[in-house]
């Protein structure tokens, strides 16, 4: 038992300062190569802290643990919306950019809706993972189209200040203190040996993490989909956890409701499309007899609840986080009763 709440501990703290090491060697990187701000958070920054959950499920495909590997997208963008987003919004009120409200948070629904309908057949084949990566790819080059428009409007004559060109200039003065807040490293080798040691952590955390969930289950008899929904889910979405609820406590404004739900996105397109690419996905037991439907529900559930709360003006309220982290709560007792 020890043995394994130790394997969990080490995999999950190697995840974390992996994924932490490889966004700052690689946005310092690209900084130094002449590459502008809101570039580096849509590809480098987005992808990095994607890393945890793609390598956990890209490894847990090739171990032949596929619902470990489709749980954890699934539990992270359950945590990631009802948990993560509701415990900060409890704790202080979060008001969103009218995009994500009419843009983002609709893209996430429907890309979830395309997974469940990807899933119906009780696998998830090279060619359907293909279509999902092909789809972060995009929406990684409309973003970027969009941020260099922005990028353009923010240098406009300075005495301009219709609502279009602020609006531009805030997206591009937060993508600059986002930047700033990884640090800056100036050295290049440190740079590189900041990517590798990320890279390094990043995959050996997820081994390890893997191994030790592959001992509980043996140890308690629970399946693979618990696993992958609860402790695989929980721990990957941690730091996101961690970062929004000091920052809520703090009474800081700077969590961002876009980025959790660009979370959810990523996690779906880029996680499920590499993992399916490197190996087909089954679905051990079929989709449904599996009960694996009620959890995609669930998700779609929880990533429909926002917007239904937002409708007013944009904000989520602490009776709304509360609601939120009730659902969390109440999932989880779902879980615990079917397992």
């Amino acid at each position: 038992m020890w043995l394994q709440v130790v394997l969990l501990i080490v995999g999950f703290v190697l995840l974390y300062y992996g994924a932490e090491w490889l966004v700052k060697g690689a946005a310092n990187l690209a900084r130094s190569l002449g590459v502008t701000p809101v570039v580096i958070g849509l590809t480098v920054v987005a992808f990095g802290t994607s890393a945890p959950e793609m390598v956990v499920s890209v490894i847990s495909s090739l171990a032949e643990k596929s619902m470990i590997a489709v749980g954890n997208v699934v539990g992270s963008n359950i945590c990631n919306i009802a948990l993560v987003l509701g415990a900060a919004a409890f704790f202080i009120p979060l008001t969103a950019d009218k995009s994500v409200f009419r843009r983002d948070i609709p893209l996430m629904i429907g890309i979830s809706i395309y997974l469940l309908i990807l899933s119906i057949d009780s696998q998830i084949t090279r060619l359907e993972g293909v279509t999902l990566f092909t789809g972060v790819i995009l929406y990684t080059v409309f973003n970027y189209f969009l941020s260099t428009r922005e990028t353009r409007l923010a240098k406009e004559i300075p005495a301009r200040t219709d609502t279009e060109v602020a609006h531009a200039r805030e997206k591009v003065t937060e993508a600059e203190e986002e930047l700033d807040e990884i640090g800056i490293i100036e050295s290049r080798p440190k740079q590189i040996v900041l990517i590798i040691l990320g890279i390094a952590g990043v995959v050996i955390g997820a081994q390890v993490l893997i191994d030790a969930a592959v001992m509980i289950m043996k140890t308690f008899g629970v399946s693979e989909k618990f696993i992958g929904l609860t402790i695989v889910a929980l721990g990957t979405s941690l730091p996101e956890l961690a970062t929004s609820v000091v920052a809520a406590l703090r009474k800081e404004m700077d969590i961002s409701i876009g980025n959790l739900i660009g979370s959810n996105v990523f996690n779906i397109l880029s996680v499920i499309g590499a993992a399916a690419i490197v190996r087909p996905i089954p679905i051990p037991g079929g989709f449904f007899e599996s009960g694996l439907v009620y959890d995609y529900l669930v998700m779609l559930f929880v990533s429909f609840l926002p917007w239904l709360l937002m409708q007013r003006d944009y904000t989520i309220r602490r009776s709304s986080g509360f609601l939120l982290l009730c659902c969390y709560a109440g999932y989880m007792g779902y879980l615990l009763y079917t397992v």
